[in-house]
């Protein structure tokens, strides 16, 4: 019988992913002798454990916190659009050459376009967060030639130097750092977007002023544990369109499937399981 191929999420913490259920009900459908595991490394064994990863015959990986920049040092190739973002999120195994993508981005827009039927072309965004989701939210985004993106973080090191980046690559597009949420052109805005992970606990508040939202608005929180945060709730309330981080963790994960088995991913099978493995949180 053939051996089983390994592929993994590396994290640190990992044990919540619901990367498993997803890519293993994938292999399952295609029927692929492949298990997907986690991989929660703690910093000090990192290296070791990329060093070894086709003599464990592991061959490719999500990566997410706190190792999506971390890896790149080991890397043979890193894709140009993870370069632009800075940070990997898929590492493919080739001959024992590490090969480093991002499927983030890619992921957000195909959710976008195919979920809600939303083109970025022309519009006004804000983007709430400026961390490594931001990062590769706003480079994919900025490619679709948005009218303007406004960007708020409490960091403001981590605000500049990524509007900054943004600025020196995407020319035509207006770019904003903003100074506090109460200062983003609400009425006029076309999409909001958190990218924080202010919306995850019951005690969390809502980061904009409810009273600023509006039916015109397509509200999209990349949390999708709860899968209504307040911001959300609150958005249905005013009739604004709304989506959580579901469909992007969907097509990311089918993105970084395409690239290690170069077969069309089950979306439907990978979303049903999701979908399903969310209920029970």
């Amino acid at each position: 019988m053939p051996y089983t191929k390994i592929y993994g999420v590396l994290g640190y913490p990992a044990k919540h992913s619901l990367s498993p259920v997803m890519h293993n009900a994938a292999f399952k459908a295609l029927r692929i002798n492949a298990e997907y595991k986690i991989f929660e490394i703690e910093p000090s064994e990192l290296n070791i454990f990329l060093s070894s990863l086709a003599k464990n015959n592991i061959f490719g990986l999500n990566v997410t916190v706190p190792y999506k920049e971390k890896v790149m040092p080991s890397l043979d190739s890193i894709s140009s659009e993870a370069e632009l973002i800075g940070a990997v999120n898929t590492i493919k195994v080739s001959k024992s050459r590490l090969e480093g993508f991002n499927t983030d981005g890619s992921g957000f827009l195909k959710s976008l376009s195919e979920d809600l039927n939303f083109e970025p072309k022309g519009k006004n965004i804000a983007i709430l967060g400026a961390g490594g989701a931001a990062k590769a939210v706003s480079v994919c985004l900025s490619k679709t030639k948005p009218k303007a993106i406004a960007i708020y973080d409490i960091d403001k090191p981590k605000l500049m130097a990524l509007v900054s980046h943004l600025k020196k690559i995407f020319g035509d597009v207006n770019y904003a750092a903003v100074n506090s949420v109460a200062e983003l052109d609400m009425p006029n805005l076309d999409l909001l977007i958190n990218a924080t992970p202010i919306g995850m606990k019951d005690s969390d508040p809502c980061l904009v002023n409810p009273d600023a939202l509006h039916s015109k608005l397509l509200v999209y929180d990349l949390i999708y544990n709860p899968a209504e945060t307040k911001l959300l709730a609150l958005a249905k309330e005013v009739g604004a369109k709304v989506s959580n981080g579901l469909g992007m963790l969907l097509h990311q994960g089918a993105l970084s499937f395409e690239l290690w088995t170069d077969k069309k991913a089950p979306v439907k099978v990978m979303r049903e399981v999701l979908e399903k493995e969310v209920r029970k949180l």
